[in-house]
């Protein structure tokens, strides 16, 4: 089955139109200046293919939650933290939802990390809830840029993946990328490069007009064209539109943006009177406040040197006293037991679990909990590797080969040093993904890749499929058993 998505008409007055069937396999790429009409070709789009395909829109600005119409769900990136939205686009996928995914309201760092987490968790779905979905990208090269963004380079990189993923790897996962663009010098080649049907609008830079020439297969001087190309009207050509390139004016939409073009108004008329002194009238500078009450003497140095050593000190002592260093390493490993025990608390942070943790001490009258935020994040991820005890002894050598992974990763290690200690079947993915607390294999899988990059793991696979590990550094190496 296939359906035809009207975009407008030719320069003849023919209808042009969009196979929704080969845009899913073969993905859209859209550029224009600023003012050609880009949000309005992709508003058409989306528009004439609602209700025959789930669409997924990345919205920058927030324009396009005015689709809520045609039954889109819009949510509001800024009320979220980054752990709920990627559970967010797991649930989209599950329910094949329409949603509009506003970034309203963030900066750009903030945009890009919830919009690489928000592409990730897609991707990471179920392969059972692979079904196909548009994915529609705006202002793409805020999320895919050619060269450093303003950002960390963490976050540039982690967003420049899952675009990469998206365009080159999307596809067998039922997700159709559609990406807009200002400017093609400033979107990534590499995520530029997998599509495969464009729809080029005015653009007046020497270097967009040729690189848009070349992908729509024109000669340079015929690159003069994509300059004086009007309002709304784009060059199209693509397996799912044309095998030559055509004009198009797109059609009218029935939902507008929130925010619209500058359009001229007259004028207020001025009001009777001076107009500089209407202006000016009551921006006096407002009378200083009265002076704060002057600070009391400070203590001299002997008299703060003996409260500072006081207070914190006698607390711990009386900690001290009444539990014994024994005692509280078992309230660490009774309590370690019982979050790891908690399914719920596969997918909190460390952070949220420890706040649990401090609770947990004070209900068994330990006031003050024995371990900061630190040293909890590596006994809990020691925990659920299946270490409660030993960190600082036995396991001392193989954190020592560890050093250098992030906290998040020690627990995947301590998983395979155990297992590869006493000459255990290798885990499976899934007992990593547990570990690394989540429920997605494919990012156990790039957890385990990436240390092996560290030349901690050396992973071998025989010819039945099964899997074993060697973690160099100690010598252990783990029975080889299958890998799912």
């Amino acid at each position: 089955m296939t359906f035809q998505v009207d975009m407008g008409g030719d320069g003849a007055g023919k209808s042009v139109c969009i196979d929704l069937e080969e845009l899913l396999a073969t993905r859209l790429l859209v550029q224009g200046n600023s003012g050609s009409g880009k949000s309005h070709l992709l508003r058409r789009m989306l528009e004439r293919s609602a209700g025959q395909v789930q669409q997924i829109v990345i919205d920058p600005e927030g324009d396009f939650v005015t689709l809520s119409a045609y039954g889109h769900i819009a949510i509001e990136a800024v009320d979220y933290s980054v752990a709920e939205i990627t559970r967010f686009a797991g649930r989209c996928r599950e329910h094949r939802t329409s949603v509009v995914l506003s970034l309203e309201g963030l900066e750009m760092e903030g945009q890009m990390r919830c919009a690489a987490a928000f592409i990730n968790g897609l991707f990471d779905a179920p392969r059972e809830h692979w079904y196909p979905a548009l994915l529609v990208v705006d202002e793409a090269q805020i999320f895919a840029p050619a060269a450093g963004a303003e950002v960390s380079e963490e976050i540039r990189r982690a967003s420049l993946s899952a675009m990469t993923n998206l365009m080159s790897r999307g596809r067998k996962r039922g997700l159709a990328g559609i990406i807009a663009t200002q400017r093609l010098a400033k979107l990534s080649k590499n995520v530029a490069a997998e599509a495969s049907n464009f729809l080029m609008g005015r653009t007046f830079l020497d270097i967009d007009m040729a690189r848009a020439a070349d992908l729509l297969g024109m000669e340079r001087r015929q690159a003069e064209a994509i300059r004086d190309l009007a309002r709304g009207t784009f060059l199209g050509l693509g397996p799912a539109i044309s095998r030559r390139p055509i004009t198009v004016k797109i059609g009218p939409v029935e939902t507008s943006a929130r925010s619209s073009s500058p359009v001229l108004t007259p004028l207020p008329e001025a009001p009777a009177g001076d107009m500089r002194q209407f202006l000016l009238a009551g921006l006096e500078e407002p009378a200083p406040p009265p002076p704060e009450p002057r600070a009391p003497r400070p203590a001299p140095a002997d008299q703060l040197l003996r409260d500072l050593a006081g207070t914190p000190a006698r607390e711990v002592v009386e900690e001290l006293a009444l539990h014994d260093e024994a005692e509280l390493e078992q309230v660490v490993i009774d309590i370690l037991r019982a979050i790891v025990d908690d399914a719920d608390s596969t997918a909190r942070p460390a952070a949220v679990l420890f706040q649990d943790f401090q609770v947990r001490c004070r209900m068994v009258g330990v006031k003050r909990a024995p371990l900061d935020p630190s040293a909890f994040a590596r006994r809990l991820a020691a925990a659920r590797a299946g270490i409660f005890d030993g960190l600082d002894d036995e396991w001392q050598q193989a954190l020592e080969t560890a050093e250098g992974l992030p906290d998040d990763m020690l627990g995947a290690f301590l998983l395979i040093a155990r297992a590869a200690r006493a000459g255990e079947p290798c885990p499976s993915d899934e007992a990593v993904a547990r570990t690394y607390g989540t429920s997605s294999l494919g990012r156990a899988r790039r957890v385990m890749s990436y240390i092996e990059g560290r030349n901690i793991f050396v992973t071998r696979v025989d010819l039945a499929g099964k899997r074993s590990i060697t973690i160099p550094g100690l010598g252990w190496t783990t029975a080889a058993a299958e890998i799912g």
